[in-house]
């Protein structure tokens, strides 16, 4: 494949990457960008990116259910989810609920 047709396919899959609502001045897209027109561009690079962007390996190795939901903890996952969505709406826990470990 020639690195015109890479560098074609990694700047499609850097345009489609979701932005860090968090990082706003480091984002993947950005470097996948930049890597897309570097000269030594390979296929394997670009296959990778699109296998992290489509969640191919999620697909392929999924979690089993004794993973996502701990004995100890079986709300972990689902409550860091949650808070790392609110986070992103501005939405912050009040000091009480922090404080006494009140989810």
């Amino acid at each position: 494949m020639t690195s015109t047709k890479l560098s074609q396919q990694l700047h499609r899959i850097a345009s489609q990457w979701p932005s860090d609502p968090f990082r706003p001045h480091l984002q993947l897209g950005t470097f996948l960008k930049a890597l897309a027109d570097h000269p030594q561009l390979t296929p394997q690079a670009t296959r990778a990116a699109r296998a992290l962007l489509e969640n191919e390996y999620a697909h392929k190795y999924p979690h089993s259910e004794k993973i996502m939901k701990p004995a100890s903890m079986p709300q972990y996952y689902t409550r860091l989810g949650e808070g790392y969505e609110k986070s992103a709406q501005g939405i912050a826990r009040p000091w009480w609920k922090i404080f006494f470990g009140i989810w």
